[in-house]
């Protein structure tokens, strides 16, 4: 048996799942305690087919750490990250990115959301900080044009490190 996601601290937490889906589209959630639990579905993995994406796969690689350089302060509210020029050789013609997004929030932090840049913010959180501790989780953030967007709700340090792309 293998957990999708722990929460010991009873705290409120996104967690990012791939999960195969059953007859009909159905999946099956089993919680150990009573909870509420919030599905929202990113997307899908379909048959290899025309203008179809297929992920390709990188040696973790840092897209931004908001802590460089040293002394910099948290942001919170909305920034654009350009992804394709970080550094991390990733083509311009990606549609998403597999990220993995790390919060150092100084205190209580709502939530993290990521997205494509130029799109509107999704009402759906990443990742969720509530007790204020370093959290991370992995994110599949589209992409029109290179870049995603991130909105934190309040203060924060941001690390995202790639792992991978998805591509004609």
């Amino acid at each position: 048996m293998a957990s999708t996601l722990n929460d010991l601290t009873g705290t409120t937490v996104a967690n990012a799942a791939v999960v195969p889906a059953g007859t009909g589209g159905s999946i099956n959630v089993y919680p150990a305690a009573a909870t509420d639990v919030l599905i929202d579905i990113d997307g899908y993995f379909a048959a290899p087919g025309t203008n179809g994406l297929s992920l390709h796969a990188l040696a973790p690689c840092r897209v931004l750490d908001t802590r460089v350089p040293a002394g910099s302060p948290p942001f919170s509210g909305k920034m654009d990250v350009n992804v394709a020029t970080s550094g991390c050789l990733l083509p311009a013609i990606s549609g998403a990115y597999v990220l993995n997004a790390t919060v150092l929030p100084p205190q209580p932090m709502g939530y993290l959301t990521l997205w494509a840049q130029g799109q509107p913010r999704p009402t759906v959180s990443t990742l969720n900080a509530l007790d204020g501790a370093v959290t991370s989780n992995m994110a599949l953030a589209p992409t029109n044009n290179g870049s995603i967007s991130a909105y934190a709700a309040s203060p924060t340090q941001l690390i995202l490190d790639t792992v991978g792309y998805f591509a004609p």
